[in-house]
């Protein structure tokens, strides 16, 4: 069984909504009560149809790259999850090795009614990886699509959990850019400047190391002497940086651009946002008939 840990849920609230809403349109039996009813069904099924087209068109226009070779910016890639660290990261309810995880715990309250008693998911970056190159993933804010999905029953509570397992093959949508000593840019002079204030708050220290003649203060002379111990020092700490390697990572666009991590093929990701973005424009132009039959038939339906 499929099922979308973020974005599928947000659909199927929207429709479960507008199921309400038309319960809400029965029970007033008003011609008021169902134009307000099938409005608010309109309004919302357009929001979501624009919402999923978006998704749709850029799932179709963003072209897959290759870790090694993709551009700082927004992109596309595929790869094989595996943990990140020596320390494998366990499911919070079945206890089994994933990269990610979301739960929920519902309590039941009364017959056929569960109301959550806890919920939560995950956000510790994973590795991606490629047969060029390999790259952190941060699922903090990302729509997660997984089709590992559990759910099961204990007495009077109900367990569900979605997981992104090692290995799988992951699909990527979100911003790349690598970090590290070729990316890192310096400002020397900032940087001396710097360091020379933190040196200079602890003087006793200073006058140790730089007071030649034991006068307690540092003339001309010292004074240079610290600055060229300060520049030998600020030289050696931007070599340093410069010498780590880079790190890419992939983790939300701050442009609010579509942000999805999946272990779905692309051709079925492509398919489910096709079926929402048809399934809500259907139920646009079916709410605008709604209501054209509602006003033509006020009549039988009750008093305005």
């Amino acid at each position: 069984m499929l099922e979308l840990a973020r974005r599928e849920y947000a659909n199927l609230v929207t429709s479960g909504a507008q199921l309400l809403l038309v319960i809400i349109g029965i029970y007033l039996q008003t011609v008021k009560g169902w134009v307000y009813c099938f409005s608010a069904i309109a309004l919302v099924s357009v929001f979501t149809w624009l919402s999923s087209l978006t998704r749709l068109r850029t799932l179709r226009e963003t072209p897959t790259s290759k870790i090694a070779s993709a551009a700082q910016g927004y992109v596309e890639l595929v790869g094989r999850g595996q943990q990140f660290g020596d320390t494998p990261m366990l499911s919070e309810l079945s206890r089994l090795p994933c990269l990610w995880c979301r739960y929920k715990i519902e309590k039941r309250v009364k017959r056929g009614e569960w109301e959550t008693e806890d919920s939560g998911e995950t956000i510790e970056s994973f590795i991606l990886r490629d047969e060029s190159g390999e790259c952190m993933v941060d699922p903090e804010f990302a729509e997660i699509s997984t089709q590992h999905f559990e759910k099961w029953q204990d007495e009077d509570r109900r367990y569900t959990e979605w997981k992104l397992l090692q290995h799988d093959l992951i699909y990527v949508l979100g911003q790349f850019r690598t970090i590290g000593g070729s990316t890192v840019e310096f400002d020397t002079r900032e940087e001396l400047n710097v360091l020379l204030t933190e040196w200079k708050s602890d003087m006793p220290k200073l006058l140790e190391q730089f007071d030649l003649d034991n006068d307690g203060k540092l003339d001309e002379k010292e004074w240079f002497l610290v600055t060229q111990a300060a520049k030998r020092e600020v030289r050696k700490m931007i070599n340093e940086a410069q010498a780590q390697s880079d790190m890419n990572i992939v983790n939300k666009p701050p442009d609010g651009k579509f942000f999805l991590i999946s272990n779905l093929p692309r051709e079925k990701l492509f398919r489910r946002y096709l079926f929402w973005s048809c399934a809500h424009l259907i139920i646009f132009f079916g709410s605008l008939a709604g209501m054209g039959w509602v006003l033509q038939h006020r009549l039988t339906i009750g008093v305005t």
